[in-house]
């Protein structure tokens, strides 16, 4: 990825402020949220300070730098499986349960719970009125 951006600065009444793109500021949140990156040695590299950047990660997970909050550029939502313990009676002969279980989707303020076996059509359908 390319983050050789440049910032813009502007003048006002209480001097130059630096004007970053939002494609400058969503950069480097996505580059903050690699794996094992360093915000300060990010902020650093780039310029700012990094109280900055951990402001644009908050905008970012509020879906306010113009993108869908916690959505990657392949179009992916990331995901986290939790192990979760059978309910009573409802383990299988081998012990694992019976395909029953929880999703919970959140997106910036919206939380949606599904229980039990979702169907693939509704699941889709709401995912899709999630992220528009």
């Amino acid at each position: 990825m390319d983050t050789n951006f440049q910032p813009i600065t502007s003048k006002n009444a209480r001097g130059h402020y630096r004007q970053h793109s939002l494609e400058f500021k969503r950069a480097l949140v996505a580059l903050s949220l690699d794996p094992g990156a360093s915000v300060a040695r990010i902020a650093r590299e780039h310029g700012v300070n990094a109280n900055q950047v951990f402001s644009w990660r908050r905008l970012y997970q509020q879906g306010r730098l113009g993108v869908p909050a916690l959505m990657r550029d392949d179009g992916l939502l990331p995901v986290v499986l939790a192990p979760m313990a059978p309910a009573p009676g409802k383990a299988s002969a081998d012990g694992d349960a019976t395909g029953t279980g929880t999703i919970v989707l959140e997106l910036g303020q919206a939380r949606v719970r599904i229980v039990g076996q979702p169907n693939a059509a509704v699941l889709a359908q709401v995912l899709d009125r999630m992220l528009r």
